[in-house]
């Protein structure tokens, strides 16, 4: 049986839905804190296009491309419609699984289908996030009896969904125990506890011996105008700053906040020497004899443990500007203090899980966990002494609550339910912790540790959250986390809870056979370090839930964090890592050996589908590579643009594929290369007409041959050569892309694009994809492949820019027009002419040596003008000399003729060359 997703994708609609509302996902990305996330509109219609099947009969066929559109609409759109019509398709059942879960995107969209869906993954802390996203919200809870906590509103005037109300409740018992545990040690302010805490890390100078504080900034509060309240008229906020005063008398500081912008230069900053050149990095400067300290020496201080955490600034919330500073009282410095030996005396949680963290930074890991560089070797210092002492009762309390829980009769699997939203809260708190937690000036607000693509950085000058109201704190996260189940649970029909399992993708424990779908979404090579980054957050949930999930707390990593023996990723390493097994060779052995599982696993009629996204062309390489070695034949692939909004650098793919594959069957005989390629250019012929009925965009096109392509070399056991040698895979990709370019028959001004030369070819080939879109540079790998040209043939036509490349433009371009340049140097150097006039652009026509009719020259400008926008530099350019066509060739004649007069009387002429400058 032929799947929808073998022959259709809603490309499109996955794209729109993909970028905001519904289908991008920030709702479910919000329950539980994961660094991947497939957005639900590209999962929902890749589960639903496994499934469902491929009509012979044309009627039957759009009504199945638009009940699959219609889906495309929101969260639950045309539910019902497409769970009967997958039932009624899938007599056998329709299990989804998901191998690669992550937080469960994947499986969230079979169970809110209703479909029985199975998620695995690796991290226990992927676990959690699936339990909380795909796994209790589905179940019914009604049956448990009632919390033994007081609440603000009677049971049977909450219409809330049982387990948000429940949540609700947990969580305020948490905070009411917190907060009772913490206030000692976050002393309050008028009545009221501050939002937060800005503190620095002192060194020794190592001139004058005194300590000194590392700050990078001063600013507190930018300037701004405020709104008046209750018809007050506005006020102009001259924001706050701060600077460090040194008592030169007793070898200590005190800290003076003041309104406005920052009067002095911080003590870490960008210094130069007595010569005038610059030191390379932040130097950190002694407030006391201005002794600089080169970031080798500061790095290398706190490396060996001379730096000290100094409580600076307190910040309170203000009803007029929104958080106010000031320098730290005596008894709030006096708390600080109380707080680290209070911390001495926390009891382990249970053998072998000391209170602090002693998990172990992994060797290696300095650009993943960048306080390791800085002498935080264990988790349990990546935190100041409160903050860890606030996370250690935080934990406490949690595990506290739900042994009282299950004293008052609640089944475990819901105490464990409402421990893991408490958990959610917890480690979404460790987002807003730590040593590389920042005050970000410009919003107010505690930065986020993972905002560079999953790695944590470190800052002398760090915030601490307290205990009281505001972003980051306890209560703030617990609403947030209250109101985004809520909105998951809004509307949300009975669906079928997920069955999640911590396992490999390399060791399923499922039958041969026994799953209608793998639908996964596998790492990509070594674009993110799930487990070491986090680690972080692993350690505290470890200890929250050690007693209810004792199964989240038994590792074998030798360091005792979350394991990574059979994680599947190549970890990029910085600095030393002896052992480090996951290596390139580890991550193509292990991903085949997980895409060899998932077709041991799937049925016969059943599909493989894989999410993937990477422009480089080496991993995909290695990927239809590792489908060969797997025994499964790609027999589609679909483009999407869906993380284009993405904040995960390297993780921010911008277009991700949606291929589907089959088992290879058994049985299959060589085939011969050319023969292999005539079918290839045939097939995308006849599947051409179809994307062009559906409206599939062009360079949607090119990334769609491959499935094609791939399903026609899949007929073989093998394809050999001319020489009897077998050919790798992925050099049909090329012929696949060639062939699009072929069957869309392109034709400039009737012209068509084959009988231009090869670099003219190449040239308006990429305009009529890209316009002047910017795309990522392995593209322009591709289009040289297809177009059987090097890079170096056509570098010059093709502009970096930030995030990638660009077409030129004239301006830009420099090049040479002579009797050999391609027509699309002459259309360039005319435009860069334009402004000078019609002499000029008759230099240019008759340094090349092309008549001043030449077709192919005007064809190309014409289609230019047209292709290119209308407020393009390049564009008015073109369309002012299709104006001043007759003109030009009077000029041109003009120009051969002086040229030649010139050599008749010997003065030469040169190469005959025109040189762009």
């Amino acid at each position: 049986m032929t799947r929808l997703i073998e022959r259709w994708f809603p490309c499109s609609e996955v794209s729109r839905a993909a970028a905001t509302g519904w289908g991008h996902g920030k709702v479910e990305k919000t329950l539980f804190p994961w660094f991947a996330a497939r957005p639900p509109a590209q999962a929902k219609a890749a589960v639903i296009c496994s499934l469902l099947p491929w009509p012979d009969d044309i009627d039957e066929q759009k009504r199945i491309q638009a009940l699959v559109t219609e889906a495309m609409q929101g969260r639950y759109a045309a539910r019902f419609e497409l769970q009967k019509l997958i039932r009624e398709t899938n007599p056998d059942g329709a299990e989804v699984l998901d191998p690669f879960s992550g937080r469960g995107m994947i499986p969230l969209e079979a169970a809110r289908l209703g479909l029985r869906s199975l998620a695995v993954d690796y991290s226990p802390i992927a676990v959690l996030a699936s339990l909380a996203l795909t796994d209790y919200p589905f179940r019914s809870w009604d049956s448990e009896p009632e919390l033994p906590f007081e609440s603000g509103q009677h049971a049977l005037l909450d219409a809330r969904p049982r387990l948000v109300r429940d949540v609700e409740i947990t969580l305020q018992e948490v905070s009411r125990q917190y907060s009772a545990s913490m206030q000692e040690f976050y002393p309050e302010a008028a009545g009221l506890h501050p939002w937060a805490y800005l503190w620095a890390v002192t060194l020794p100078c190592q001139d004058c011996g005194r300590r000194f504080p590392l700050v990078a900034s001063y600013e507190l509060r930018k300037p701004s105008v405020k709104k008046g309240r209750r018809g007050e008229p506005d006020f102009k906020d001259p924001g706050q700053s701060f600077f460090v005063k040194p008592d030169h008398k007793h070898g200590s500081f005190e800290v003076v906040v003041h309104d406005g912008p920052p009067r002095e230069q911080p003590t870490l900053a960008n210094l130069t020497k007595s010569d005038g050149t610059k030191i390379a990095g932040k130097s950190a400067k002694c407030i006391f004899c201005s002794h600089p300290h080169p970031v080798s020496l500061h790095r290398r201080l706190t490396d060996e443990g001379f730096g000290r955490d100094a409580l600076l600034i307190v910040s309170d919330l203000d009803s007029r500007v929104g958080k106010s500073y000031r320098a730290a009282s005596p008894a709030e410095l006096t708390a600080a203090v109380a707080a680290g030996r209070a911390l001495q005396e926390e009891p382990e949680f249970a053998p072998g899980i000391p209170a602090v963290p002693d998990e172990r930074i992994a060797p290696g890991n300095n650009n993943i966990i960048g306080p390791s560089i800085y002498g935080v070797k264990s988790f349990g210092q990546y935190m100041n002494a409160r903050q860890t002492l606030a996370f250690v009762r935080l934990a406490r309390i949690i595990g506290a609550v739900g042994a009282d829980l299950e004293t008052a009769g609640l089944s475990r699997e819901y105490v464990k339910a409402l421990a893991t939203y408490c958990v959610a809260v917890l480690v979404r708190k460790v987002r807003r912790s730590g040593r590389a937690c920042t005050l970000d000036v410009k919003v107010q607000a505690a930065h986020d540790i993972y905002s560079n693509q999953g790695s944590i950085g470190y800052s002398y000058d760090f915030l601490e959250v307290g205990i009281g109201s505001g972003q980051g704190t306890w209560d703030s996260i617990a609403a947030s986390e209250v109101s985004t189940l809520r909105n998951l649970m809004d509307g949300l029909p009975k669906g079928t809870p997920t069955d999640v399992t911590r396992g490999s993708a390399t060791a399923l424990s499922l039958r041969s056979s026994s799953i209608a779908a793998v639908v996964a979404d596998p790492p990509y090579d070594e674009m993110l370090a799930y487990a070491d980054s986090s680690d972080v957050m692993y350690v505290w949930a470890k200890r929250a839930l050690h007693s209810l999930m004792p199964e989240i707390a038994i590792s074998v990593d030798p360091h005792g964090a979350q394991e990574k023996q059979d994680e599947i990723i190549v970890k990029r390493v910085r600095g030393e890592a002896p052992g480090e097994h996951r290596t390139r060779e580890h991550y193509d052995r292990r991903i085949v050996e997980s895409f060899t599982e998932m077709a041991r696993v799937v049925r016969p009629v059943g599909l493989v589908t894989i999410v993937f996204g990477s422009g480089d062309i080496e991993v995909w390489r290695r990927l239809l590579e590792g489908f060969q070695k797997a025994g499964l034949i790609m027999t589609a692939s679909w483009p999407a643009n869906t993380e284009s909004g993405s904040h995960q650098g390297k993780a921010n793919i911008q277009t991700t594929l949606t291929m589907s594959c089959r088992p290879a069957p058994s049985g299959r005989l060589p085939g011969r290369k050319g023969s292999v390629e005539a079918e290839i250019v045939a097939e995308i012929k006849r599947r051409y007409l179809d994307w062009e009925r559906w409206g599939l965009a062009p360079a949607d096109m090119l990334m769609a041959a491959a499935g094609p392509a791939m399903e026609v070399v899949g007929r073989y056991s093998n394809v050999l050569d001319a020489k009897g040698e077998s050919v790798e895979i992925h050099k049909f990709l090329p012929l696949a892309r060639a062939a699009v370019q072929s069957a869309m028959a392109v034709e400039v001004d009737h012209y068509p694009l084959e009988t231009f030369d090869s670099r003219t070819r190449f040239a308006l080939w990429w305009i009529r994809l890209y316009g002047r879109q910017v795309q990522a540079k392995s593209e322009l790998r591709w289009q040289t492949l297809a177009s059987s040209l090097e890079i170096a043939d056509v570098r010059d036509l093709v502009n970096d820019v930030d995030g990638g490349i660009r077409f030129t433009s004239a301006r830009a371009f420099k090049g040479r027009v002579g009797s050999e340049s391609a027509v699309i140097d002459v259309v360039l150097a005319l435009a860069a002419a334009s402004d000078q006039g019609l002499g000029a652009m008759g230099e240019v026509i008759s340094s090349s040596g092309r008549p001043a009719d030449d077709v192919y020259l005007w064809a190309a400008i014409q289609f230019l003008a047209d292709r290119l926008p209308d407020n393009d530099p390049d564009a008015i350019a073109f369309t002012r000399i299709l104006r001043s066509r007759g003109g030009i060739a009077t000029a041109a004649e003009t120009a051969a003729s002086a040229a030649e007069a010139r050599f008749l009387r010997g003065e030469g002429g040169g190469d005959g060359q025109l040189t762009l400058l």
